[in-house]
């Protein structure tokens, strides 16, 4: 078992270098070894591309070893066919006797059947090497396809008094700026490995942010806001067609070049529509900035999994409470994540 480990964890570190590149695959890597070498290896680089079986096969220089060796994958081999052909035979096709998967693939069209058409087929396959390293590894796809909704991290600043901005009647006003330089480059990696982001109607009207990723490489994650009383006016930036857009109406149900409007029930709750209907077009994760009544209607709903609250020393004495995210407390654990010069973080886990 202990060798078993040590090639799990390479699949686990080659798996990495897909990560902002996959969604909403997840990540996965994989090793060939033969007699205690190490004679292939891989990663699903991007999706719609080949899986890191694929890519690991193909680096192997004598194919004739394939039928001696084991191989090492940090996810189930697929078994039905998508965007690639099913790993699973390949695998079979290569001959190869013995496999080693960290963790099953919880989405509904592999869900133990490639294990199961491994083992029907006569290779030797062990299950469960390094597991919940690997899980915890795609936790936005474990989360996704386990609970059909995507993966919720609400994220905001405020001041050491519990702020989160001053009072401002319109745009005029500019916001204060509570995060320190280095925390919005944090900030825009995050965006780039989320697929979506999600601010309310108020905080579009009176910041008109872009909610893209642009002290990141990546791809921007897909913008998404509410309009429920038709006051979002084209001159905004996330109506700009810039970058994909959706927005959630009680009226409108139209798509033009990157904005598609989607229409919702009044008479239903609203964040589980909002969150089925993007699981529904694929959309694994999702990042809730604000502002404080959009987080706090998560908060209230349960709607979770993660949230990241950056607190600077600065102290506001008045203006816009922060989200109540202790009040829930009994279904959190709490730890810190780093300091920011004079401001830190802290992430919270359901």
């Amino acid at each position: 078992m202990e060798i078993d480990e040590q090639y799990m964890w390479r699949c686990l570190e080659l798996a990495q270098y897909g990560r902002f590149d996959v969604a909403p695959n997840p990540m996965v890597g994989s090793v060939l070894v033969y007699k205690d070498k190490i004679i292939g290896e891989g990663y699903h680089r991007r999706c719609g591309e080949g899986h890191a079986e694929v890519n690991a096969i193909a680096s192997v220089k004598n194919e004739e070893l394939l039928r001696q060796a084991t191989m090492y994958v940090s996810l189930e081999p697929c078994s039905h066919y998508g965007k690639t052909p099913p790993c699973v035979e390949l695998i079979l096709s290569k001959g190869i006797p013995r496999v080693v998967v960290a963790c099953l693939d919880p989405f509904v069209k592999v869900a133990g059947r490639g294990v199961k058409r491994l083992r029907e087929a006569g290779v030797e396959v062990v299950t469960g090497v390094l597991e919940k390293e690997a899980q915890k590894l795609n936790v936005l796809f474990m989360t996704a396809h386990t609970h059909q909704r995507p993966y919720v991290l609400l994220k905001w600043a405020q001041s050491v008094d519990g702020f989160m901005d001053g009072y401002r009647k319109d745009k005029s006003t500019k916001p204060i700026q509570l995060s320190n330089t280095i925390r919005l480059q944090y900030n825009h990696r995050k965006r780039a490995e989320f697929q979506a982001i999600m601010v309310g109607t108020n905080t579009v009207l009176l910041d008109n942010p872009s909610l893209i990723n642009r002290w990141w490489k990546g791809q921007p994650p897909l913008r998404i806001t509410m309009d429920f009383k038709n006051r979002l006016m084209p001159s905004l930036h996330l109506l700009d067609g810039l970058y994909p857009t959706l927005i959630f109406s009680f009226t409108k149900e139209q798509v033009s070049q990157n904005l598609t409007y989607v229409k919702i029930k009044e008479t239903a709750p609203i964040l589980p529509q909002v969150l089925a209907t993007l699981y529904e077009k694929g959309i694994n994760s999702l990042i809730v900035e604000g502002g404080s009544k959009l987080l706090n209607s998560f908060i209230d709903a349960g709607l979770w999994d993660e949230c990241q609250v950056e607190r600077a020393s600065v102290q506001l004495k008045k203006g816009v409470a922060s989200p109540d995210i202790e009040k829930v407390a009994e279904t959190f654990k709490c730890v810190e994540i780093n300091r920011y010069g004079t401001s830190h973080a802290l992430k919270y886990y359901k």
